[in-house]
């Protein structure tokens, strides 16, 4: 058995559980347009709550113990689905709701901020909120602007300065696509990192989703504001969208954490697949066999992906490309001692979010390197036992927390109500 931080999916789309394998082979524009868009527009609350369910169902089984959700379904009941689905199923979730306020789909200002004013008020790391256990809340909240070329100068400025004031991150997709770059670029003539940082928007709180087709001076941007990138290798192959210049992002310093995006785009949770792929994806667009190595993928997966949670303001810098072969993802204690031990970590005192991995099996064995076997050999299948603050919710392969026999059922009725009402049909 190998023993882990509990692992933290750095970005995903609940909603999307629903849409796995509808959308396949189109690029990011045509795949929202076509299918994502119109089948979330149809989605009801309760849909909602058993497609994140059973998302959430899936990423504990494959050792996650943290979520970050970027959620794109704004009306209130909705995102109290999203919620509720983390109290449920036990998963530790950051909330980022989603918003824009340009184009067809578009929020008025005031109310973004009303409705995020709600949220906090409610959900965000509520002592006496029935979701909390022990000290503190598994649901924290973000601010998730879902795309530059969507979301205006001025309320992109009051966003971040709310965040700010409440000391909370703001998680934003930034350069997935050239064709998203050319839209900001006809618009005010910058880039997607470019406006970030001309609006002050940069910075160790903001979490940059993507960030594919980024410049050399893009990334000393986010370098010098320490902001945190999210890599989603998988959904980047699957939409055709590039390589992430990750290797030149570790060298810089640049924390980067590991998402598996949305199942519409992946199409499944498994983030030890999304290592593997992330390692592989890297190697093949620079030609060097050393681009990333399966010591960096456990610290994207843990350490770096545990700054998410925390808003950005624990952790050391990532301090270049790791040359370890072991599994040492912990951080030098003197980087943090002035903080309270964080998640991401095997230190006494830490939170006890932990993922077991079984390696004793066919496609693992033999051992030679535990890092190797996890990033190469294993996937979510190999997850024995996950705890989450102390409390076991996946126990030798078992749910704890429900009826999963139950919810698949209620999951397939749904689907297919859901795909009638939205007009979809099954390829």
């Amino acid at each position: 058995m190998a023993v882990l931080p509990g692992l933290v999916n750095g970005h995903t789309h609940l909603s999307q559980t629903f849409l796995r394998g509808l959308a396949d082979d189109r690029p990011l524009l045509r795949w929202l347009k076509e299918v994502i868009w119109p089948v979330q527009s149809a989605m009801t609350p309760h849909d909602l709550y058993l497609a994140a369910k059973l998302g959430l169902v899936e990423n504990l089984r494959c050792g996650v113990t943290t979520v970050v959700q970027h959620h794109k379904l704004p009306g209130r009941d909705h995102v109290a689905a999203a919620a509720q689905a983390a109290v449920d199923v036990g998963l530790r979730m950051l909330l980022a709701r989603g918003w824009l306020d340009q184009g067809p789909s578009g929020e008025p200002l005031d109310h973004i901020l009303a409705e995020m004013a709600w949220l906090h008020e409610t959900w965000h790391a509520a002592p006496l909120a029935p979701q909390s256990w022990g000290e503190g809340s598994r649901i924290r909240i973000a601010f998730g602007p879902l795309a530059p070329w969507r979301c205006s100068d001025d309320a992109m400025r009051e966003t971040v300065a709310l965040a700010r004031a409440w000391g909370v991150p703001t998680h934003i997709h930034v350069a997935e696509a050239q064709d998203e770059i050319d839209l900001l670029l006809a618009r005010c003539g910058k880039r997607h990192i470019e406006w970030l940082a001309d609006l002050d928007c940069l910075g160790p709180d903001t979490q940059l989703v993507h960030a594919v087709h980024v410049t050399d001076a893009e990334l000393d941007l986010i370098a010098a504001a320490d902001a945190t990138v999210v890599y989603c290798p998988t959904s980047n192959m699957y939409l055709a969208s590039g390589a992430a210049p990750v290797w030149q992002m570790r060298r810089l310093g640049i924390p980067v954490a590991l998402g598996a995006d949305g199942s519409g785009s992946n199409n499944s949770q498994d983030l030890l697949e999304c290592a593997k792929i992330g390692a592989l994806l890297a190697k093949h667009a620079t030609g060097d066999a050393q681009a990333l190595l399966p010591a960096d993928l456990l610290r994207m997966m843990t350490l770096d992906g545990a700054r998410l949670w925390h808003g950005g303001a624990r952790g050391q810098r990532s301090g270049g490309r790791s040359q370890e072969t072991g599994v040492n993802i912990s951080p030098q204690p003197s980087a943090i001692s002035h903080l309270p031990p964080a998640i991401g970590q095997l230190r006494v005192g830490a939170p006890a979010d932990l993922t077991i991995v079984d390696l004793d099996n066919a496609r693992c064995q033999p051992v030679h390197s535990a890092a190797s076997a996890l990033v190469y050999n294993a996937s979510g299948a190999d997850v024995h036992t996950v705890i989450v603050d102390g409390q076991i919710l996946l126990d030798a392969g078992r749910v704890t927390m429900l009826d999963e026999a139950a919810l698949l059922a209620d999951c397939r009725v749904a689907a297919e109500q859901l795909m009638r009402r939205a007009g979809i049909k099954k390829n």
